[in-house]
């Protein structure tokens, strides 16, 4: 087995013993994010039925800092930007599914740039 699909599998694994623990109920839903080379998606999930009641990415139009969406920088505005959709949608708290990827860079900065803006978790 080659390198990166040792990683692959070994991120599906915490992938999966994290959902085992972690459901989004229409309380408190579920804060998915997804973290690929150049871009970073979450999504705030209610389980029970199945929807996703606000997304951010950095994708969405003013959220790229420095013509990359593969930052640091640009994953804290995607943080923000979330929050205030989050907030719109009437969601105060959230539990956090961070996909099996380390609690770290990209993803540590989105989960901090959302509690600063008023979401907790």
């Amino acid at each position: 087995m080659n390198k990166n699909k040792a990683k692959t599998v070994r991120r599906a694994r915490r992938k999966i013993g994290i959902r085992k623990r972690v459901i989004g109920t229409p309380e408190r839903p579920r804060l998915a994010i997804y973290r690929s080379l150049n871009h970073t998606y979450a999504q705030v999930i209610d389980d029970m039925a199945g929807v996703t009641l606000a997304s951010a990415s950095t994708h969405d139009k003013g959220v790229k800092i420095d013509g990359t969406g593969g930052n640091v920088a640009s994953a804290k505005a995607a943080g923000t930007v979330l929050a205030e959709r989050a907030k719109k949608a009437g969601i105060e708290a959230v539990v956090f599914d961070r996909g099996g990827f380390k609690f770290h860079g990209r993803v540590k900065a989105f989960a901090d740039a959302a509690r600063e803006s008023g979401l907790k978790f």
